[in-house]
């Protein structure tokens, strides 16, 4: 298969970024506005996130909007996991965010044992896209426990939480580029992090309370101004094609060797050049 994800461009976080305060917004008003309940929305988005994943499964190549509608589904359904256990078994937040994130940790090294490389330009088997999925789902469920955490369990509100999760980001980014850390490390890091980002921003937006703070817009109008944005990017990027990855970055990835231009356009036939009389 080709890589089954999208290359990491300004528009891949910007698009995760919305995702992520979707699936804050929209698990609250499937919830709470359409009163599903928790279980019953739960269920609901469950099922629509087996189904997607099939789809995505499915294909053989990177598909903007396949591959962008589990996102959206499966951020959704993390928010869920963690309502289920500190809304319903009342199991604190302290308790879901150090369970989750020990949890991720043994995705990440199973994975890592099984496939030797967690990188997202390799996502070339139905085993690996496996391993990528799971391990989407628990920093979806880590990221709404650690947000929560800070946000209302900590009193420290939405906007404290947004500027804490966004330097976060901004310092992963920094020890990536300025001080050169490994890439597969501070892009987990990162995609790890937008998520309590998304989620306060979610809530800062949607919510209104004296203690935690936000501009009650409500988690209806907040859910469909977001999705409208990522379906017009998703729109732009099918178009575009500006975030797919080439097929020589997955081979160099590979073989651990930079993949010369005639091995990676094979079907690209090279005219000799004509020789002159002086020569």
């Amino acid at each position: 298969m080709l890589n089954k994800v999208p290359e990491i461009t300004i528009w891949f976080w910007v698009i995760k970024i919305m995702c992520t305060t979707v699936g804050e917004t929209a698990a609250d008003y499937l919830n709470i506005n359409l009163g599903f309940g928790l279980n019953n929305t739960t269920y609901v988005t469950g099922a629509l996130l087996a189904v997607l994943l099939l789809v995505q499964i499915r294909l053989r190549r990177y598909v903007p909007v396949a591959y962008w509608a589990v996102v959206v589904v499966i951020s959704v359904f993390g928010t869920l996991i963690t309502d289920n256990l500190t809304d319903a078994k009342n199991v604190p937040l302290t308790t879901t965010t150090a369970v989750f994130t020990a949890i991720l940790l043994v995705v990440f090294a199973i994975w890592y044992a099984v496939e030797r490389t967690l990188s997202i330009h390799s996502i070339v088997t139905v085993r690996r896209e496996a391993f990528y999925w799971l391990a989407i789902l628990f920093t979806f469920a880590l990221g709404t426990a650690a947000g929560d955490l800070l946000a209302e369990k900590a009193s420290l509100g939405y906007a404290v939480s947004i500027a804490i999760f966004g330097g976060a980001i901004a310092l992963v980014a920094i020890a990536h580029y300025g001080f050169k850390v490994n890439a597969v490390l501070t892009f987990w890091l990162a995609y790890i992090l937008t998520r309590p980002l998304g989620a306060s921003i979610g809530d800062e937006l949607s919510q209104r309370s004296h203690k935690y703070g936000g501009l009650g817009l409500g988690t209806t109008g907040t859910s469909y101004i977001f999705l409208g944005c990522i379906a017009v990017l998703i729109a732009y990027l099918t178009i575009t094609k500006r975030d797919q990855t080439p097929q020589e970055v997955v081979l160099a990835e590979e073989t651990g060797h930079p993949v010369h231009e005639a091995h990676a356009h094979p079907r690209r036939r090279v005219e000799p050049r004509p020789v002159s009389d002086e020569a």
